[in-house]
This record gives structure tokens, sequence and C-alpha cells, in this order.
């Protein structure tokens, strides 16, 4: 098959698009043709490296995938999954009979992985996956398997800050940094499924027309107005927000807890812009706020998630789709920061 494979850590250009023998699937496995993967930043940090992780090179990236039932492992039942089937994969890797898994926290697992990071992925025509990691796309599905691939990684974390750390209630008000990742997308029409009023930040008025578009209420441009938190606190009339979602970390974090409300909840799931930012622990205690740390999610959120999408109330944005060949363009869209939505490389 045809691979994006990694031999090192490091440029863009560690890339290559290769031969490499197509994975057989072991009995309990599933072999599935990919249609899609979807990009992540999580993809830029693999390629370039990351502290501790320890990988079987040659790697491949890729945790947002879609494809096609290509073979069954001969231990895999047919009444759930049958060749020819289009399905999503489950990017989180769990052992299930931990402490956490068995309480339903599969995020929290003592062995937890994800697909793409550690353990090879989607930049692929093919991939070998445990069965019960893949989930059937609906024949009813209104967005198609290509676009799936926009799905799983992005709303599911998207859900999990918002339903399961925020605990976000109907009426509130909500935050959203750097309207135009996956993820942030994801988390405002999520906010917007319960009836939460939403803030949401760019540097383009065209990002901000676009998320407008999508539902957003408050559109703030953060080049214009870099104290983008005293906006914040103009429009809910000197109160704040009840719920920051953040991932950009140290470039937006002090604004971010400022903008929040008394007792208001910050959720961040990522550090694009750096992981080390100061926090003021005088307001932290006084105004007791709630500062939440979430990594992707549990398999319940991820089918809650996806039902919402089969139902057609949530709808991956798509920025564009490249030829996995092109994975490399891919890569550089990504860290310009122009694109608004997803970015799909199709096999």
């Amino acid at each position: 098959m045809k691979a994006v494979l990694l031999h090192e850590h490091g440029a863009i250009e560690n890339l290559k698009y290769e031969d490499f023998p197509t994975p057989e699937p072991k009995s309990n496995e599933v072999l599935v043709k990919i249609q899609g993967v979807a990009l992540n930043h999580l993809d830029l940090f693999v390629r370039k490296g990351l502290p501790g992780l320890k990988l079987e090179m040659p790697h491949i990236l890729g945790s947002d995938i879609s494809g096609t039932i290509n073979e069954l492992g001969s231990a895999v039942s047919e009444l759930h999954l049958t060749e020819g089937q289009n399905v999503v994969i489950d990017p989180g890797i769990y052992c299930g009979t931990c402490e956490f898994c068995c309480q339903g926290q599969h995020s929290l697992c003592n062995t937890y992985g994800i697909l793409g990071e550690h353990k090879r992925g989607g930049y692929a025509e093919y991939i070998a996956i445990p069965a019960p990691l893949v989930i059937p796309i609906p024949k009813s599905s209104p967005i198609s398997p290509l676009h799936a691939a926009a799905v799983p990684l992005t709303f599911m974390t998207a859900y999990h800050m918002l339903m399961d750390r925020a605990k976000i209630k109907l009426g509130e008000d909500v935050l959203i940094t750097g309207i135009s990742g996956g993820v942030a997308l994801a988390a405002l029409q999520i906010a917007k499924t319960v009836g939460a009023r939403t803030f949401v930040t760019s540097s383009s008025d065209e990002k901000l027309k676009q998320a407008k578009d999508l539902g957003a209420d408050f559109l703030i441009n953060y080049n214009t107005t870099p104290d983008y938190h005293k906006e914040v606190f103009k429009m809910t009339h000197k109160r704040g927000v009840d719920i920051v979602i953040d991932s950009a970390g140290q470039d937006t974090w002090k604004k971010s807890i400022r903008s929040l409300r008394k007792g208001g909840r910050l959720v961040t799931c990522g550090a694009t812009t750096g992981p080390i930012a100061e926090t003021n622990i005088n307001l932290l205690f006084w105004k007791q706020f709630d500062l939440l740390g979430s990594t992707m999610g549990t398999r319940g959120d991820l089918n809650a998630v996806l039902e919402l999408v089969w139902k057609g109330r949530l709808k991956p944005v798509i920025d564009r789709v490249l030829p996995l060949r092109e994975a490399q363009d891919a890569h550089r869209l990504l860290e310009k920061g122009d694109h608004f939505g997803k970015i799909i490389l199709q096999p």
C-alpha cells in the first residue's frame, strides 16, 4: 500500500509518500480501507517529536479516520460489522479493565494512547484496527464517509470538554478562543445545541463571519482588540462568561481566565501556542475559578456526539480535501493557520 511515513522526527520534509506493507488483521481486528484522514495539531507535534514519546519507526500519523471495512479478522462477529460497511474509528486506545475504564473514564486509562500518536495511524491506504474501535456509519448519515473523517477526535474532545468537564447548562455564556480549528468549531456547534450564548475570537474578520454563519453570537477580532477579555466584560455587562474553551495555552491563558465570571470554568485541551503560562493565584482563589484539563473523551462521549452528527444536528466544517501524497502541503497549511475547519487527506 501507499503511506506517508515518518522515518525520524523533525521537519515537514521528513514526511515521505512511499510503499509500505499492507497490514494483515489479527483475529480480533478489522482491516479498513481508508477513505479519509483529517489533520489535527497533534500530527504536527508528533512529527516534530514530543518529550518521552518513543515510536517504532517508520511511524504513520493520523488520528481521525474514516473508511470501508475490507476484511474481518477470524474472531470478529459479522452481526455488528460486515465487509463493505462504511465506518469511523475511535482514536482512543484503552485497556478496558483498569479502574478508570471500568468507571467509563476511558481517557484516564492507565495505558491510554491515541492513534497516530502512540500507534500507527491513518496516513495510509489501509489500517488494521481492533474491532471494538470500529463504528459503523449509518446509511442515513447526512455526511459523506469521506467527510466523516473530520468527526471522531475533534467532536469527542469538544463534547467531553463541554458536557463532562464544564458541565454546561442551558443558557450559559461560553467563550471559545481561536475559532478556526476543528475542536473550536465543534465546541461552537455543541454549545448552541444546549442553548448557550457563544462568544468567539479570531484574528480574521472573514473567519468571524463564517463563525457567525454557524451560530456564534458575539465576535471579537483579537488583532484589533488584543485585550479581548475587556471586550467580553463589556458584552456581558461586567459579568464575564460562565465557561471558556481554550486550546491555545500560553498566548491566551491570562486573558481567558480574566474573561470568566466569578465561579466560572476554564477548560483546556491543548497548548498550541506553548505549554508554560502564568496564573494569578490570588485571582484564582478569590474568584473561585475552576481550571479544568481535558484529554480526548470516553466512548460514551463519542457515541453521544456521533448520534448528533448522524441526525444532522452537528456537522463537521471542511476547509479542503487533498490527496494523501500532498501530506507535506497539508502540514504547511495547518501550521500557517489560514484554514477554517478541517483539512482532510484522501488516499
